[in-house]
């Protein structure tokens, strides 16, 4: 496995293997890589000849009440990660590497969606995240980008993105990783306590009740909101920050199902905001 620390040679090792016939997989991440990261790694590793994965911590989509220094990082752990699955050639770069000369003076709008939900709650985020992830696939050049379905707003903008902008990318949604109790992986799960642990299975306790409630027949997504704040604030180590529906296809908020849409939760527990989502399939 090749670990390599400038755009430059990053470029050229991507431009070599597809010279010589090979289909580039690629898996962008923050790094402090946990099996939801595998599960990209292993789809990328059944799909492409070479696989690559980014490991950088992206100041630009972090806000200004969150402290990037913070977010937790093992850089020996997570390429010792990616060795066991496969992985041809790492990039980490540090900051300096990736914005030289200070933050870029020219970034990408992720357009109205950006401004909605996660967008709101944290400022600025998906501009930062918008053009990383341009910036990257601009370095590796064609490819299979593989990103987690759990972060389903991200994901929405990243095609929406690569589409309107004809960037030469596919863009492959995998579904999200759970423990055994439902718990979306994420690496902020770290910060939890054992108790904190606990209470976080709220999220996907309610986003579960919501889909059974439309499995059920339920189609009023006001009922499906209430339901979803209703037992997320139940839990007293959980602060609510929003509950959503959205139509699967736009990502607007709808009053009514239609057809498939999207349950989206974000909460506090403990010094961690935590996010998650599940897709409803009315059967009408």
């Amino acid at each position: 496995m090749e670990v390599i620390r400038t755009r430059e040679a990053f470029r050229e090792a991507m431009v070599e293997a597809r010279a010589a016939g090979r289909g580039v997989g690629f898996v962008p991440t923050l790094g402090f890589l946990h099996d939801g990261h595998r599960s990209l790694m292993a789809r990328a590793r059944e799909e492409a000849d070479l696989v690559a994965v980014s490991i950088f911590v992206n100041p630009l989509q972090f806000g200004p009440a969150e402290d990037v220094a913070a977010y937790p990082r093992d850089l020996d752990r997570d390429l010792g990660i990616c060795e066991k699955e496969g992985v041809d050639a790492v990039f980490a770069p540090d900051a300096d590497e990736m914005y030289p000369g200070g933050p870029p003076e020219v970034t990408v709008d992720p357009g109205p969606v950006g401004n909605r939900l996660e967008g709101a709650s944290r400022p600025g985020h998906f501009r930062g995240v918008s053009t990383v992830v341009a910036k990257l696939l601009g370095i590796v050049g064609p490819c299979r980008a593989y990103f987690g379905e759990k972060d389903a707003q991200q994901l929405f903008i990243v095609l929406r993105m690569v589409r309107d902008l004809d960037l030469p990318a596919e863009i492959v949604g995998c579904p999200t990783v759970r423990e055994r109790d439902g718990l979306a992986l994420s690496s902020r799960n770290t910060y939890l306590s054992a108790e904190e642990r606990r209470a976080a299975t709220c999220l996907y306790e309610a986003l579960a009740r919501a889909a059974w409630l439309v499995e059920g027949g339920e189609r009023d997504a006001r009922v499906l909101r209430a339901e979803l704040a209703r037992r997320i604030g139940a839990e007293p180590l959980a602060a609510l920050d929003y509950v959503a529906v959205v139509d699967e296809d736009t990502f607007e908020e709808v009053d009514r199902l239609r057809g498939p849409a999207r349950a989206l939760v974000a909460a506090r527990v403990g010094p961690a905001r935590l996010i998650d989502n599940l897709l409803l399939r009315p059967s009408d």
